[in-house]
């Protein structure tokens, strides 16, 4: 421990702590734009730069070490008129159409800007503006330049963390910009369509391609039968949008919000991670006992397949070939339910709300079209949802709770850990050990610990029915990366794997509902979220995937038995190699 003052309050902190960590344990607050904590702590934006007594130059409290004696001022008159004219200077150079834009009172920069008193741009009219053209080629990013504060969070989560590395800052001085090699568009590159580079983004300047519009018109249209299915972790962040705690658990009210913006259904796509768990665990059996490739390696994330695809190609025999959740229930729907409806497959309007942004990509592959018709015609992020909701003047916090419309709605607590990492191995582990065993593990025998938490990489034995199953689980695609990489090198060996291309899993989506980075950097989304999605599977009256109801109907009535003919034909799909450029 060191002994030091910050504005004239003396304090003891571990020897080491920045600047930044100190005055927020003495509830002093920095501002700060570039820092993420974990991800970016390089101290480039200036914004947090503090007056060392003793030291000639102003320092960025972010990356500065406290040593015994220091002696800080975080408000003196040097600090303030340092900060105001940085932020003066970025502001300058910024596209402020804050009116218009999607982050608009959600936008780090917009803050800065009311906290330091911004009233006037001293240096807009001085000097020249950088334009750029908007890149907006991709099915799931738009990208605007002109927008960005060059803070490189961006950078360093597709680099460092998802270990992608599509952008980096290009030229100098100030001609730099934040953008793709050869000045190619994102939708060129080996971009997996993740969206964690949007969820960092302190602007406007990263986005998702949006399909509002689509969804109203769909909506308006009288030919069109419109459906909405809610993935299981969109329900554990929509509730921030509108004021609610990190954590806050508001199924009922974001069912009632969706039904009051018109749609013919509303179903949870809980149901089709049921399906997909019926169809994996089969797979997973199967191969195990006749000799198949081992690892199986999960395929619900989109970014993760395609990354996959661009990296590890010689893994794509590895993935088990079912669709992702939502594609299965779009085939679903437009299979079995518009047969048992009388409902004209061309006439329905599946749109998925996800609270991942390369689902959207993801709808977009042609082989995800079991009638001939997309899967699923339209992916809407959690974001794009509240957005909706805000639109249609609906007031989300004082709704009452309603359920899900039926056949559909009652899905079980396994398909609601779909949204955490490890959630998708537990709920086939959960299936699997009754179908081995012929016998129902009662309920306090049911949770897989040692396949939950937020480690970036997880491994387990796990004793079913009598036989060892190697687990591994991986969140994040670096930690992807380094588990395949083991495995490559025959230092690993597995027999499931399930892999999320978001940390965390999907409660951390690219979609979700995007936290400043004071509050994202010292309170763990991953984990608060994460929280609820167990608290409602524990509360679930069903809670393994094999004994929901609709399933056990779907396969008696459709599909026969989880593999068959009409199953494969309509619930699994194929992969193909990419060139990384």
């Amino acid at each position: 421990m060191v002994n030091i003052k910050i504005d004239g309050v003396s304090m003891q902190v571990p020897e080491g702590t920045t600047i930044l960590e100190a005055a927020r344990s003495a509830n002093i607050k920095i501002p700060t734009l570039c820092y993420l904590k974990g991800i970016n702590e390089i101290g480039a934006c200036r914004m947090c730069v503090v007056e060392i007594k003793g030291a000639r130059a102003l320092q960025a409290a972010c990356v500065y070490p406290v040593a015994e004696g220091l002696e800080i001022l975080t408000n003196s008159e040097k600090v303030r008129k340092a900060r105001k004219v940085t932020l003066e200077l970025i502001l300058s150079n910024h596209d402020r159409q804050c009116l218009t834009c999607s982050r608009s009172e959600n936008c780090e920069l917009q803050s800065l800007a009311k906290d330091l008193n911004v009233t006037n741009i001293r240096f807009q009219e001085i000097g020249e503006k950088a334009y750029h053209p908007i890149d907006n080629a991709s099915a799931s990013i738009v990208r605007n330049p002109d927008k960005c504060v060059l803070c490189r969070r961006c950078i360093s989560v597709c680099k460092n963390i998802q270990t992608v590395g599509v952008i980096d800052t290009m030229e100098r001085g100030f001609k730099t910009v934040v953008g793709c090699a050869f000045e190619k568009s994102l939708a060129e590159t080996p971009c997996v369509n993740c969206g964690q580079c949007i969820a960092v983004c302190p602007t406007g300047a990263l986005t998702e391609k949006s399909e509002i519009e689509d969804v109203w018109k769909a909506i308006a249209d009288p030919d069109k039968y419109v459906i909405f299915q809610t993935a299981p972790a969109v329900r554990f962040s929509i509730g921030e949008a509108f004021g609610m705690p990190i954590g806050s658990r508001p199924t009922g009210k974001m069912v009632t919000a969706i039904r009051r913006l018109g749609v013919d259904k509303i179903f949870d796509t809980n149901t089709a991670a049921d399906l997909t768990i019926m169809e994996e665990g089969t797979e997973l059996l199967n191969r195990i006992k006749n000799g198949g490739k081992l690892p199986l390696i999960t395929s619900c994330s989109p970014g993760w397949i395609k990354f996959c695809e661009h990296n590890f190609p010689d893994f794509l025999d590895n993935l088990s070939s079912c669709k992702s959740p939502h594609e299965m229930f779009g085939a679903v729907m437009k299979t079995y339910y518009a047969k048992q409806e009388g409902i004209d497959p061309a006439k329905m309007f599946v749109v998925s709300v996800m609270p991942c942004t390369a689902k959207k990509f993801e709808a977009d592959r042609p082989e995800l079209s079991a009638t001939g018709y997309p899967d699923v015609d339209a992916v809407i992020t959690t974001r794009e949802l509240a957005q909706m909701i805000k639109e249609a003047g609906i007031e989300f916090a004082n709704l009452e709770d309603t359920d899900f419309d039926n056949p559909l709605g009652n899905a079980s607590g396994a398909g609601v850990i779909f949204g955490a990492t490890g959630g998708v191995m537990e709920a086939a582990l959960r299936t699997v050990a009754d179908i081995l065993t012929g016998e129902s593990a009662p309920v306090d025998k049911i949770e897989y610990t040692a396949v939950r938490g937020i480690e970036g990489i997880k491994e387990a034995t796990v004793n079913v029915a009598g036989m060892d199953v190697k687990l591994a689980v991986a969140s994040g695609l670096g930690n992807a990366r380094k588990l395949l990489d083991k495995i490559r090198a025959g230092e690993a060996d597995y027999h499931f794997i399930e892999i999320m291309a978001c940390p965390g899993g999907c409660v951390n989506g690219g979609g979700q509902i995007i936290q400043p980075s004071n509050i994202r950097s010292w309170v763990d989304l991953r984990v608060e979220r994460a929280k609820a999605t167990y608290e409602e599977d524990r509360d679930l009256p069903i809670r393994k995937s094999h004994d929901n109801p609709f399933i056990k109907k779907l396969y008696a009535e459709y599909y026969g038995e989880p593999g068959s003919h009409q199953a494969h034909h309509d619930l699994h799909t194929h992969y193909q190699a990419r060139n990384n450029y």
